[in-house]
């Protein structure tokens, strides 16, 4: 994704990875022939001609007129993760967010859409043995309600990542606690989108008459546009999920709001329109 203007807002795309998996890794309620009937649109866009899914892993970068936003901070080096491919991983992210022209240090505030494992690892990193903020002069936004939730989770893997990509902030001082209706100026916004997570957000960019919205994984894949009920094998409760996801197409239909995808691989932005008395996808 190039950069583009919402508004007065500039967003850029600095990615970790791309991800080609078995649909069933996400979904493990379906198989390849549940994603046939799509196939014209998701390949080879969204899917490889197989039907794996391709998800990318990356952050949003945020330019307003007054600030740099830094949205989801993916999954990290060196840490130990229960998944094969990112168990104490070397990527290029750094390398990457510099190429979309921000420096660590040149970050305002970080906000992660919520705090599983691939959306909060390099807000941190290994600094002489130890995990400091990867974003010392940044305002860590930290939704009170997720983090209530996980702060104090009894799940290993979990308790994992709150040690090393979220404990070290508040340590640091830089975490800043806000509820689920917080703003960063007058172009950005959170937005509750509660179900994959408790405290869940996305966020609703609104500039110059124009808007977009940052999904997190509200909606995952594209695919789940079009079969809303579809749900992730890690969703915190996936019957709000689905809730949560119908209400947000059937607000966006057929509207100019652009959807940025947190996990779509390029072009990673489109529009929902209408479709068959459900919802489609304009790219």
């Amino acid at each position: 994704m190039q950069a583009l203007q919402v508004g007065k807002v500039q967003v850029t795309r600095a990615e970790e990875m791309i991800w080609t998996i078995s649909p069933r890794f996400l979904f493990p309620q379906l198989s390849y022939g549940d994603l046939e009937p799509h196939r014209h649109w998701l390949v080879p866009h969204f899917c490889e001609q197989d039907l794996k899914l391709r998800l990318s892993i990356h952050s949003f970068v945020l330019r307003t007129p007054h600030h740099t936003v830094l949205v989801d901070t993916c999954i990290g080096n060196g840490r130990k993760r229960d998944v094969p491919l990112w168990d104490h991983m070397t990527s290029d992210y750094l390398r990457n967010l510099r190429a979309a022209g921000v420096k660590p240090e040149e970050v305002d505030y970080v906000f992660c859409t919520h705090m599983h494992v691939d959306h909060v690892g390099w807000n941190t990193r290994l600094e002489n043995g130890k995990w400091a903020p990867t974003f010392p002069n940044a305002r860590y936004l930290f939704n009170r309600k997720e983090w209530e939730y996980w702060k104090d989770t009894k799940d290993e893997n979990q308790g994992e990542v709150v040690r090393d990509s979220l404990l070290p902030i508040v340590d640091a001082g830089l975490a800043e606690i806000v509820e689920e209706t917080h703003r960063i100026g007058d172009e950005i916004a959170l937005l509750p989108t509660p179900g994959h997570t408790p405290g869940h957000c996305s966020v609703r960019l609104s500039s110059g008459g124009q808007e977009a919205v940052i999904t997190g994984d509200m909606i995952h894949h594209p695919s789940q546009i079009a079969e809303p009920h579809w749900f992730s094998r890690v969703d915190w409760n996936p019957e709000l999920g689905i809730a949560t996801r119908r209400a947000f197409l059937e607000a966006h239909a057929d509207t100019a709001t652009l959807i940025l995808g947190t996990h779509f691989a390029p072009p990673t932005r489109l529009r929902i329109v209408s479709h068959n008395g459900g919802f489609g996808v304009k790219l």
